[in-house]
């Protein structure tokens, strides 16, 4: 990667996992979307959190409704604090680019971790998505709104997000087997969030 920023990310949330836990909003706004995931899913199942971070409010959520879940996330400092809380869970350090784990889920998340990656990394997740899915799998990820690279702050560092055009990303789902059920660009229901939701054919 050669954006310095887009480097950085996984030291960046190690760093301040701390800073992170605090600051992270746990009244559930993405529940909507989590229910409509479960509803593809049905009523139980094995869900991959994809960035899990450390595990609340979303992971926590999935298990308190009966899931199965495998978190995988590339800081330590986050996944300490996930397997803390869910021991029973199982929770992998994982570099999300470099997932293989020759197993399929019934729902594979990547809620705010995903728009981590450059453009290029984001188009090589796809056949990820697939490797790790069935037949009737959910797939829900955010995304940005068009093409291209976002800078924010977190802890008065920079904090890289990038994105690819919607019509790209319907091209690379199609490609990777996944029907989109639904999207909804900054979702005001959902603090703004540019949501999707897909099904593996």
């Amino acid at each position: 990667m050669s954006n310095p920023a887009a480097k950085n990310i996984l030291s960046l949330y190690q760093r301040h996992a701390d800073t992170f836990a605090r600051q992270r909003s746990c009244s559930l706004f993405e529940k909507n979307w989590l229910d409509k995931f479960i509803a593809v899913i049905g009523s139980r199942g094995r869900i991959l959190d994809i960035g899990c971070g450390n595990g609340q409010p979303i992971a926590g959520y999935f298990i308190q409704q009966g899931f199965q879940l495998t978190g995988i996330d590339g800081a330590t400092a986050m996944l300490a604090r996930a397997r803390e809380r869910f021991p029973e869970q199982c929770w992998l350090e994982q570099d999300m680019r470099e997932l293989a784990l020759d197993e399929t889920f019934d729902g594979l998340i990547a809620w705010d971790s995903f728009f981590h990656l450059t453009q290029q990394d984001q188009q090589k997740m796809f056949p990820i998505f697939a490797q790790h899915s069935h037949p009737g799998s959910a797939l829900i990820f955010t995304s940005g709104t068009s093409n291209g690279i976002a800078m924010g702050q977190f802890e008065g560092e920079p904090l890289f997000h990038a994105s690819l055009a919607p019509e790209e990303y319907r091209v690379l789902l199609d490609a990777s087997g996944f029907e989109v059920i639904d999207m909804v660009m900054e979702d005001p229901q959902c603090s703004g969030h540019t949501v999707w939701l897909a099904k593996r054919r």
